[in-house]
Parts: C-alpha cells; sequence; structure tokens
C-alpha cells in the first residue's frame, strides 16, 4: 500500500489514521513540508478550518500542499477537510484562506452549532448500493458544484454534501466516526492507481 498522510494540524486526526491503517495504509501525521513531502496521497480532516488555515501558513505547509493539488495528489478532505479544498467560500472570516482545488462554493457552519450535529444514511451511488452512515457535526454545505466537480451526494433536501473532481472529494461528514471505510479506500486506491 502507498504511504499517505494525515494533515496532523489540529482536528480528528487520530481517528483518520486508525481508518487508514485498518485498510492497510502507510500512514504520516503531517505537520511539516518534510513529512508532506513523504506522502503520496493527504487526507484533511475536520476541525476549525480557520485556525488549519493559519497554523498550515504558519508550518510552511500552504504553498507545498497547494502544488501537490495542481500536480494531482489525491486528497480527502472531511467536514473542514471539505473546505480547505473548495475554491469559493462563502461566511468565511475575514482574510481566511483554502487550499482550493474544488470547483465549489461552500458554506461554514451550515448545519447550526455543535448541539445541531446528528447522524443519517445517505445514498452515495458511486459507492455501491448500500447507503453510507454520516456523522454531521457542525458541517459545510456544498451550495454550488462548478463545471469541473460532481457532486456525490446529497441529502434528501438536494442539498449537495459530498463532492469530487479528478483526484480531490470533499464531504461535510465524518465517515471516519461510524468507521465507514468507503470513502477512504476510495481515496487509496486513486492513490495506487497513480503511483
Amino acid at each position: 500500500m502507498p504511504r499517505v498522510g494525515v494533515l496532523g494540524l489540529q482536528g480528528d486526526v487520530r481517528e483518520h489514521v486508525a481508518l487508514l491503517e485498518h485498510l492497510g495504509a502507510d500512514v504520516v501525521r503531517v505537520r511539516r513540508p518534510e513529512e508532506f513531502a513523504q506522502v503520496e496521497g493527504l487526507v484533511i480532516p475536520g476541525g476549525e478550518s480557520t485556525v488549519m488555515d493559519k497554523l498550515s501558513r504558519a508550518f510552511g505547509l500552504r504553498d507545498p500542499i497547494r502544488a501537490a493539488i495542481d500536480d494531482g495528489m489525491p486528497m480527502l478532505g472531511t467536514c473542514a477537510g471539505l473546505i480547505m479544498l473548495s475554491d469559493r467560500l462563502t461566511d468565511g472570516i475575514v482574510g481566511q484562506q483554502t487550499f482550493g482545488g474544488l470547483d465549489v462554493l461552500t458554506r461554514r457552519n451550515a448545519f447550526g452549532r455543535q448541539v445541531d450535529s446528528f447522524e443519517g444514511e445517505i445514498p452515495v451511488p458511486a459507492l455501491g448500493e448500500e447507503p453510507v452512515s454520516a456523522t454531521f457535526i457542525r458541517g459545510p454545505v456544498v451550495e454550488e458544484v462548478g463545471a469541473d466537480a460532481v457532486a456525490l451526494a446529497a441529502l434528501p433536501s438536494g442539498v449537495v454534501v459530498a463532492v469530487e473532481q479528478g483526484t480531490l472529494m470533499g464531504i461535510s461528514f465524518h465517515p471516519e466516526l461510524s468507521g465507514e471505510p468507503r470513502f477512504h479506500q476510495r481515496f487509496l486506491d486513486r492513490v495506487a492507481a497513480r503511483g
């Protein structure tokens, strides 16, 4: 299996590492450019996107990650990771930046506060017939899917909660918390195919 990274600056890093290792991946916690240089794919976890943005710049990771996106490195972003992979952001704080790569407009904290978190089963046809168990914790939603991106999943209301574009995937929820492996496996398959 290829060596992949989990951005380890902030957020639910441990859960992603555990799920990827369960799937047989060699996993590196990425906090510095030299660690990022060792991996062939990157998972950007949930957490606080504004903090992730500031820390990625402070630790010198922003430019290498953006360059890797341009070069086609597979990446999976969950919750705040979706925000970080979005080209456009609504209701971000002043000066907030993203890595970009996904041709989408994303809204932060679209489901309200922590107490408004919920779980549900949603269909994701690209992952098979069985629905995905999705845990939403102050998650974002995709308000606009651009011409280059494809919606993978939506809530019954039609709100888009998972997208992909080339080797990038972004999802509003936390499959790592419910033990749902199919997004991570899709990510690892892309890493392996590129290697």
